[in-house]
């Protein structure tokens, strides 16, 4: 499984719903 490519994808959502939420999920998944 690709962290970075969900990360990417994770991203561009989160900045769209939200990048704070982004980020914690993707610190809490790493």
């Amino acid at each position: 499984m690709g962290v970075l490519e969900r990360f990417r994808v994770d991203g561009k959502v989160a900045i769209v719903t939200g990048a704070g939420r982004g980020i914690g999920a993707a610190c809490a998944l790493a």
